[in-house]
């Protein structure tokens, strides 16, 4: 459909026709570095979100390449996956107008036990861009608390930690 082209041209192609217009600067700065915004999305799976989810995995996958292209210019290219990020448009798009109702579910998924906050995904740019990420290239860096990892559990957690104990 229109929808899923649209989706896929604006972060997918848009992300592409960015990198390769700043290609030259980058190359000539002797230290350039990229880092993609993707998403936690195509990690499993997410209802109703296959244009998203094919795009954000694009994103990833356009990160290891240019990567590897471009380190012998000295470019690095990471990524940052977001995950659940509290006053987001990308919260409200999951769920349109669910508010508070939401907000619990979302932290009931969350192993740390809340969401995350904007600044947060501008902690990791920071660190990705900075001297301490020098030899860190390819790679996309999940910010979601350990959201990604959730999983309902056949077993509750309860009956395991008895079990476990009498091992």
């Amino acid at each position: 459909s229109n929808g899923f082209r649209t989706v896929l041209e604006i972060d997918t192609l848009g992300t592409f026709n960015v990198s390769r217009a700043a290609f030259a600067a980058l190359r000539d700065s002797g230290a350039g570095r990229v880092i993609n915004i993707s998403a936690t999305l195509h990690h499993g799976a997410t209802w109703f979100q296959a244009h998203a989810s094919a795009a954000k995995a694009a994103i990833d996958s356009l990160t290891r390449s240019l990567a590897l292209e471009w380190g012998s210019f000295g470019i690095r290219v990471n990524g940052v996956a977001p995950g659940p990020i509290r006053g987001t448009a990308g919260m409200e798009k999951l769920a349109p107008g669910s508010g508070g109702a939401l907000n619990d579910a979302a932290v009931a998924r969350i192993p740390l036990g809340h969401m995350g906050e904007k600044e947060d995904i501008a902690l990791a740019c920071v660190y990705l861009s900075s001297p301490a990420g020098r030899f860190v290239s390819g790679h996309t860096m999940v910010v979601d608390g350990a959201e990604s990892l959730h999983k309902e559990q056949i077993v509750p957690r309860a009956m395991v930690s008895s079990v476990s104990r009498g091992v």
